[in-house]
């Protein structure tokens, strides 16, 4: 079998793993973990007759799950970004996942290759493990990303409810019904705890520590200082939300610079990949006359090494922090 047939089917086993536990995902727990919903989740919780403690309850559970599970030596390094994720899945479940998948890895490779077993057994462990670690960090970064561009919109829904009049606990509430999911229901968790009897600033602290937004940290430190020494907490927020946007417009534009270098990086890095697969396609003797030579395997090594450092530099070069 060909170098190219062989790397084709390690990447449609790798493919049809990242989309069956996307699929055990959404079959296990359905709609109710999406963030395009209108509607948030403690809402929707909350209206099909959930009461306030116990939806309150659970939602506790679900968010510091992954964070009790640090203390497990492998899922230490999946913890963080379960997390920011806030993955329905207890840590022993999504465990079990990876042991799944590594399973359904090494029964696709026993059937679509001839290779010994040691070597099964490390690329099934690396190939379950590591798709399920690509397929956290993209529910990850995709939260984030949503709960960061939605943190200005919901500071600055606090600021009208501020200024007409509403305390803070009813602007966080506020919040809590009108924004969606990510931050509706981390606000709506926040003007519960609030409710019963935990301190705001107490709350938004752990908040932009659980999810490491320095935005938040913004947040629940002018909320402190505000209920420690009072003042105008309408106009500080209103400053921060705009310094919040600025920053955003800012990011978008730099985004959109750095554009064109990126996909060009990209594109001179992928393009001698292609070439190679296109002989070895066309030609699949091209490189007989060479690939037993003393040079061959080292001057491989190093055109591929300078591949990879290319993609570095220039993900260096184009990722410009705001």
């Amino acid at each position: 079998m060909g170098a190219i047939s062989t790397v084709a089917i390690y990447a449609v086993i790798f493919i049809a793993v990242l989309l069956l536990v996307e699929g055990i995902y959404l079959l296990v727990f359905g709609k109710s973990i999406s963030l395009s919903r209108r509607v948030n989740r403690r809402i929707d919780m909350l209206e099909k007759g959930g009461r306030r403690e116990e939806v309150l309850e659970q939602l506790r559970k679900e968010v510091t799950q992954h964070e009790k599970g640090r203390n497990i030596p492998f899922y230490s390094l999946l913890a963080d970004k379960a997390q920011k994720a806030n993955i329905a899945f207890s840590p022993q479940a999504l465990m079990g996942v990876m042991a799944a998948m590594s399973l359904v890895v090494f029964a696709g490779l026993s059937v679509g290759l001839t290779v010994d077993l040691p070597t099964r057994l490390l690329l099934s462990v690396a190939m379950g493990c590591g798709a399920v670690f690509l397929w956290v960090s993209g529910k990850a970064k995709k939260r984030m990303a949503l709960a960061e561009e939605q943190l200005s919109d919901a500071i600055e829904l606090m600021v009208r409810s501020l200024r007409v009049g509403h305390p803070l606990s009813s602007a966080i509430q506020a919040v809590a019904k009108e924004i969606p999911d990510p931050l509706g229901t981390e606000f709506g968790m926040i003007a519960d705890e609030a409710a019963y009897g935990r301190p705001v600033a107490d709350a938004l602290r752990d908040l932009a520590q659980r999810l490491d937004m320095q935005d938040l940290r913004f947040l629940a430190v002018a909320v402190s200082i505000q209920q420690q020494s009072g003042g105008n907490l309408a106009e500080v927020l209103d400053g921060l939300s705009k310094v919040i946007r600025a920053r955003f417009r800012l990011f978008r534009r730099v985004k959109a610079i750095t554009a064109e270098p990126k996909w060009s990086g990209m594109f001179l890095s992928g393009f001698p990949l292609v070439v190679l697969a296109g002989i070895l396609i066309v030609s699949p003797t091209y490189y007989d006359k060479v690939k037993d030579s003393d040079m061959f395997l080292p001057l491989a090594i190093a055109v591929f090494v300078l591949l990879g450092m290319n993609v570095l530099f220039m993900r260096i070069m184009t990722n410009i922090k705001v």
